[in-house]
């Protein structure tokens, strides 16, 4: 399974702006989190899990989020394809399924990110498998000056 992208829809009228995913299921979410960097195209990666499956919505400002299928954890391909996806509020919600390292870069300066999550945080703790920011590196290209 790959990462989806559940695209979000919204109704407006005299009144404001109602925004909805209804295709979503978040049944099983148990946890969310939200992060906030404090300065522009700081890099929040790898972080994979075997099991966990997560969920990614962006609530302000603009993120490059990322996910790479992870075959070996003890052994992770460098050449892997990394699915790239640039995300805004209005995107939608991202499906990072198990098996998978994600990460992300604010590329604005008022910015939260958004983390759901399938399992407690004391079983997810058991099933957190960490990478370098750069093992894969989409940020070089928004980011030249990052990693010299």
């Amino acid at each position: 399974m790959e990462p989806i992208l559940f695209d979000s829809k919204s109704n407006s009228d005299h009144r404001g702006t109602v925004s909805f995913t209804n295709n979503l299921n978040l049944s099983k979410v148990v946890r969310t989190y939200k992060v906030k960097n404090k300065q522009v195209k700081t890099v929040r990666a790898w972080h994979g899990h075997k099991i966990e499956e997560k969920w990614i919505s962006v609530e302000d400002g603009e993120f490059l989020v990322c996910a790479v299928y992870i075959e070996d954890f003890d052994n992770p391909n460098k050449n892997q394809e990394i699915y790239k996806f640039n995300m805004t509020p209005d995107s939608g919600i991202l499906y990072i399924p198990k098996k998978y390292a994600n990460g992300a870069m604010n590329l604005t300066e008022n910015n939260t990110v958004r983390y759901y999550s399938s399992l407690p945080l004391e079983e997810s703790i058991n099933d957190d498998y960490r990478f370098e920011s750069d093992f894969w590196n989409p940020w070089a290209e928004l980011n030249p000056n990052l990693y010299e």
